[in-house]
């Protein structure tokens, strides 16, 4: 709404303007001037330059700020070094050839400088000298979504603790690969797709979280694989990667972008045991040993028990004894309490 008042504000001021100089600037009847004879199409004109650069803001709908700065200091650098190129030929060339000199040195020179600085805007910050703008995001840096942490589901329960204080992006390219996904002719890809478009409609109901989808035009991504373009995009918007795929977090780490792994935060979450704390499990089968009975824990943690085997389906209180941790997770091996 301000943008619009800004506009109409501006043409406003822009008719006012041009009605006061088409009106004052009418001289005498034999004037050859184009203003004094047609002062109502000298206003049109007028008029319709004014307007083009509003039609050119409205056409241009997203504006970054790295671009405005990139074309300001190239077109300011390349005016300088204008500058400074013709007081140096100065002695050497003639007055009368000193204005079109100066044209045409400007217009390449600028143009260098302003394409120079629009294709390295990325590798630098070209904004107001020693200030950078950036935008305010609550917590720490933002965390990038993909398809499998969507699916995997746990990030919506997760988000419901209060425990991110972040802002949560799903790229547009992701939400076109779990689309894909539920519409696969396959059920049970169509169910997993199904599932994480439910988790972010889950996800962008609860008020609580600061959640959004990035529209590809936001970002300077080109059409890679979906893996590559979500780790360029989290290079560029400085951000986390949240996945349970293992490859695009090594991936990930190789180019200096942090990457969360659901199943690593699941497993530090895990309470942890020590020889002598006391656990209840359910005796679900034999173990590998003679008589040991295994059961598991409600975060999925196997216990091995001692002299248990004869009692299976039964609930035992069980004293740890030893803490076996592996890469497929970790293991507790007790004795029955008493025993």
């Amino acid at each position: 709404m301000l943008i619009i008042v800004i506009r109409a504000a501006y043409i406003l001021i822009c008719a006012g303007a041009l009605a006061t100089f088409v009106s004052g600037s009418v001289g005498p009847e034999d004037s050859h001037s184009f203003i004094d004879q047609q002062p109502l199409m000298s206003f049109l004109i007028g008029m319709t330059i004014a307007s083009s650069f509003v039609a050119f803001d409205i056409l241009i709908k997203r504006k970054r700020i790295e671009i405005i700065s990139a074309i300001y200091f190239g077109l300011l650098v390349g005016v300088l070094l204008t500058l400074l190129l013709v007081q140096a030929m100065r002695p050497a060339v003639p007055d009368e050839l000193e204005g079109p000199l100066t044209t045409l040195l400007a217009l390449p020179i600028v143009y260098i400088c302003i394409s120079i600085l629009l294709q390295t805007r990325n590798d630098f910050r070209f904004v107001i000298p020693y200030v950078e703008f950036a935008r305010e995001l609550k917590g720490g840096k933002p965390m990038l979504l993909d398809s499998s942490a969507l699916i995997d589901g746990r990030i919506a329960d997760v988000a419901e603790t209060h425990i991110l204080d972040t802002r949560m992006i799903v790229p547009q390219f992701v939400l076109h690969e779990i689309q894909e996904i539920a519409d696969s002719s396959d059920k049970n890809r169509r169910t997993r797709g199904r599932r994480g478009l439910e988790v972010l409609s889950k996800l962008q109901n609860n008020p609580n979280n600061d959640i959004r989808v990035q529209d590809d035009k936001e970002s300077q991504v080109d059409g890679k694989d979906v893996d590559s373009r979500l780790i360029e995009l989290a290079k560029e918007l400085g951000a986390r990667v949240l996945s349970n795929d293992v490859n695009l977090a090594k991936v990930a780490a190789l180019q200096g972008v942090d990457c969360v792994n659901l199943n690593d935060v699941a497993n530090a979450l895990k309470p942890r045991f020590l020889p002598g704390d006391h656990i209840s499990a359910k005796i679900v089968k034999d173990g590998e040993a003679p008589g040991q009975g295994v059961g598991y824990l409600d975060d999925g943690t196997m216990v091995v028990c001692e002299q248990a085997a004869e009692r299976k389906g039964e609930e035992l209180e069980i004293v740890v004894t030893s803490v076996l941790q592996s890469s497929g997770g970790r293991m507790l091996f007790g004795r029955e309490a008493g025993s």
